[in-house]
């Protein structure tokens, strides 16, 4: 007897079955998963600002839905959220934003041109790197995010948005040399704005990202 038929029997017999929570939050993780022709942007907006699938909900100022074009041809996804852009509601508030700001020109754009969205949507406590759950909560809400927008470049910004949609853990020096793809929309990863203000002597190899960029958005 498979596992499905036995929980029917006993759903049927009056037996209370005890759920991993972990299944649960699997399950309400995968209701979120909703069919691109009936999904709104006000429908998804709503979902992730009631979001409580992760323990990040529990001590958030606010969640961060993204910011920009929602019809954007550039999607640019980068790590969680810092202090500043949860206390400012919006990606790169912090001192990266200038040099970020500063990218975007550079690659003739602003920010009101591209959307940037959080690789998960509410700041880590003491600003950790989410853990594997906290990520998989918020996959669906970016993937439905890509959906709406339909953009097409995306941009994944720094070490955790890079392994986190390539699937990968390696070295992001070794992610930046080749293009990618997902949900078939061309990828290409770039170091962090944070970062390069720390490595001023990576801000060439920056500028190597964005002309990548540039000619994949050119091929489109």
């Amino acid at each position: 007897m498979d596992n499905a038929t036995r929980l029917q029997y006993l759903a049927a017999m009056g037996i209370d079955v005890w759920v991993p929570r972990y299944a649960e939050q699997e399950a309400k993780t995968q209701a979120l998963v909703i069919d691109s022709q009936d999904d709104s942007w006000d429908l998804l907006n709503a979902q992730m600002r009631a979001c409580q699938l992760c323990a990040l909900s529990e001590a958030r100022q606010q969640v961060l839905v993204g910011s920009g074009n929602s019809q954007a041809e550039w999607l640019w996804v980068t790590e969680a959220p810092s202090l500043e852009d949860e206390q400012q509601g919006m990606p790169f508030a912090d001192e990266a934003g200038e040099l970020f700001t500063e990218m975007l020109r550079a690659m003739q754009l602003s920010r009101d041109e591209v959307f940037v969205t959080h690789i998960v949507k509410c700041r880590p406590a003491e600003d950790h790197d989410p853990k594997v759950a906290e990520l998989n909560a918020c996959a669906p809400f970016l993937a439905r995010q890509i959906s709406l927008i339909k953009p097409k470049v995306i941009v994944a910004v720094g070490r955790i948005a890079a392994h986190q949609l390539l699937q990968s853990k390696t070295n992001l020096s070794e992610l930046r040399d080749s293009s990618y793809e997902f949900s078939d929309i061309p990828l290409v990863v770039m170091y962090h704005p944070a970062y390069l203000l720390r490595s001023l002597t990576k801000k060439r190899e920056a500028w190597q990202d964005m002309q990548r960029a540039l000619g994949l958005f050119s091929q489109q």
